[in-house]
């Protein structure tokens, strides 16, 4: 099947005005009391009240990350409309291209799904002076597995059918291993569609590490931000991905949760280990994070997470977007601007704001380190 080009419509939280692929949001007239110039609510006073505006001024560049996108538009449109006179464009690419540009220059900070590696960081050094590229866990959620197979609504799978799916070893959706998951599900015949993403992708390289973990015999391929498996058929972005799963009858894709939210994609529940099978919620997503340890040093954050946990209600197919921003050697003329912003994204508020929309937020105590990092930035 051809796949649709970029022109294709993006799953938008909010309807945030894309413009040639990077979300660029103005601040609202006060002439408009309840709603911005595409139709979205405003903030209200008391999360307008939340955001502290400090030095900054003109305009941040940032891309990277299209697992965040949601997020960030959300972010963006109560940042700016608190703040008059600032314009944060967040281009929504992929975690790859989000860190090329990072270590180019181009960007005051990247989104990213998966840590910095050791190259990454060396190369960092050359745009921050006196400094390197740290990671601040930003944004947690879970990684949906969406699917859309005519007359079956609920669909239960665990990591090794999940594996051999999309490995191109189960082929149909009434496959003898998809029943026995699903007793008492009428499942149809039809070839299953199975959509990765075409670019590089920190969100691959989660579901990878997934895999990886909890279905080592099933999954022979490394973990990485390039998709590695045979077959399938591959798509651009989360949005992508998504788009196609809404439209290809016997689909499955992986995808942010608040992608399938949006475009009302039914997703799967993963079969564990634990007593019932796990749905992709931001709070059951919480209960897998919050198990994370903290593998970075210093003001670096990063994260290890557990993707093999059987916690009861915890599910363990999730990422954590970074914002990647220099620790020292910030252009003097982003660094107040950066700071407010992920100020705000990391504020009690900023974080709500996540769980309201199918992402899940940063555990407090990981989270106080974000903000006490974020004050650091120089």
């Amino acid at each position: 099947m051809k796949l649709q080009r970029k022109s294709m419509l993006r799953a938008s939280a909010l309807g945030a005005l894309v413009v040639s692929g990077a979300l660029v949001l103005t601040a609202c007239g006060s002439d408009d009391n309840t709603k911005t110039t595409d139709g979205a609510t405003k903030p209200s006073a008391a999360a307008a009240g939340d955001i502290k505006c400090d030095d900054a001024k003109g305009k941040l560049l940032a891309s990277g990350s299209s697992a965040q996108k949601n997020a960030v538009e959300l972010w963006v449109k109560n940042y700016m409309a608190a703040c008059p006179g600032v314009e944060v464009n967040y281009k929504s690419s992929s975690s790859g291209e989000g860190i090329v540009a990072f270590n180019q220059g181009t960007v005051g900070f990247a989104g990213s799904d998966s840590a910095l590696k050791p190259e990454q960081v060396e190369e960092s050094k050359k745009i921050c002076t006196g400094g390197q590229g740290i990671n601040l866990p930003m944004v947690g959620g879970p990684v949906a597995l969406g699917f859309n197979v005519a007359g079956v609504d609920k669909l239960n799978l665990d990591a090794a059918t999940v594996a051999n799916i999309f490995n191109d070893k189960i082929k149909k959706w009434d496959d003898e291993a998809i029943k026995k998951l699903n007793p008492g599900v009428t499942l149809p015949s039809t070839a299953i569609q199975a959509f990765h993403r075409s670019d590089d992708s920190g969100t691959t390289e989660n579901v990878t590490k997934y895999l990886k973990a909890a279905a080592p015999d099933a999954w022979p391929h490394e973990a990485a931000k390039k998709w590695a498996a045979p077959g399938g058929q591959a798509a651009s972005g989360s949005a992508g991905v998504a788009a196609q799963v809404k439209q290809v009858d016997g689909s499955i894709g992986y995808f942010e949760l608040s992608f399938a939210s949006s475009q009302g994609i039914k997703t799967v529940d993963l079969n564990t280990g634990a007593a019932a099978p796990v749905k992709a919620t931001g709070e059951n997503a919480s209960k897998a994070i919050a198990a994370a340890k903290i593998a970075g040093t210093g003001s670096d954050l990063a994260l290890k997470l557990d993707y093999t946990t059987k916690a009861e209600g915890a599910y363990p197919l999730v990422l954590v977007t970074y914002e990647v921003v220099c620790d020292k050697g910030n252009k003097a003329e982003t660094l107040p601007t950066v700071k407010s912003f992920l100020n705000y994204a990391a504020s009690d508020a900023g974080q709500k704001v996540l769980l309201e929309n199918g992402y899940a937020p940063i555990p407090a105590e990981i989270n106080a380190k974000v903000r006490e990092a974020i004050s650091k930035l120089g």
